[in-house]
């Protein structure tokens, strides 16, 4: 799913395509609330069993729904959006067969979509999406990472008043939700901060810490992690796996945007539901993924 056109200042219209689970997010308020017919906790399942009911999910091919096991319960947790139905909740678990009591179904408010708009805005000649952190290579290159999805078609790259920043150097969408550009422009800073905060060190959260998250379209909002290694299936053959789950909320624009807490970066803004007054659920696909593909470092 994409949002409709945006004209930015210099009056070229933008695209403004939407983060996969990631950037549409909800706010820390949009906590999923449980399935009256979720799994029987009672029940032990082991790692064989969950990777076959996380593989069900996915054969199931349900646009609008993302899960991840929770090793806290030992539960596949299936969170699925507004446009999932109560016969695709069944279908589901009927292709989990005897699988389905290791699933357990939460519900969150609006619609998980790829959302495009460090956090500062970029443009390409059709679409806007958020600057994620500025990187370095071996030999003193400047780059910067955003969201797949954003990079993926896209050439050249520009401010908001139409100054040529560089150009799309590598994409990974679907799968995978990342893409890098190189600076071509001298006259375009690129410091390594996001925002006022210097960025030193890439890492992966734990479930329960506390994540900024900043972006062109909302500026930056906090909230915590849900989950590791979540899928989400954002339909049209569309699916991004090994992301992190989180409560943050997050809106079209801000796909790409930095996953952060003080010095450390950890993710890109892919997708997600929801928005920033209501709540919903934010996925980030992890930023040390990236570096390590294009054999680039933050700085």
């Amino acid at each position: 799913m994409r949002i409709k056109r945006t004209t930015p200042r210099n009056g070229v219209s933008r695209r403004s395509r939407l983060i996969a689970v990631a950037t549409g997010l909800v706010a820390a308020a949009a906590f999923a609330v449980p399935s009256a017919n979720a799994a029987d906790t009672s029940a032990a399942f082991s790692a064989a069993q969950l990777s076959r009911a996380g593989d069900a999910v996915l054969k199931a091919d349900v646009p609008g729904t993302a899960w991840a096991v929770d090793s806290s319960t030992h539960r596949v947790v299936v969170t699925v959006d507004s446009t999932v139905s109560k016969a695709e909740i069944a279908k589901i678990k009927r292709q989990a067969g005897a699988g389905a009591g290791a699933l357990t179904i939460k519900h969150t408010p609006g619609t998980f979509r790829k959302l495009i708009s460090g956090g500062d805005a970029i443009y390409t000649s059709s679409w806007r999406c958020s600057l994620g952190f500025n990187v370095q290579d071996s030999s003193g290159n400047y780059y910067f990472l955003t969201a797949g999805h954003c990079t993926d078609g896209a050439g050249y790259w520009y401010t908001s008043s139409g100054t040529t920043i560089g150009y799309t150097a590598g994409s990974q969408f679907p799968g995978n939700d990342y893409g890098i550009v190189r600076y071509t422009n001298g006259s375009v800073s690129h410091p390594g901060k996001v925002g006022n905060q210097d960025i030193t060190r890439a890492a992966t959260p734990s479930v329960g810490q506390y994540v900024l998250r900043r972006g062109s379209t909302t500026g930056t909002h906090g909230g915590y992690v849900t989950g590791l290694n979540a899928t989400v299936n954002y339909g049209n053959g569309d699916i991004v796996r090994g992301l992190i789950q989180t409560n943050v909320c997050a809106e079209p624009g801000d796909s790409g945007g930095s996953l952060y807490y003080g010095s450390t970066a950890y993710g890109l803004t892919s997708g997600g539901s929801g928005n920033c007054s209501s709540g919903g659920t934010t996925f980030f696909q992890p930023v040390t993924e990236a570096l390590n593909a294009y054999g680039v470092h933050v700085y």
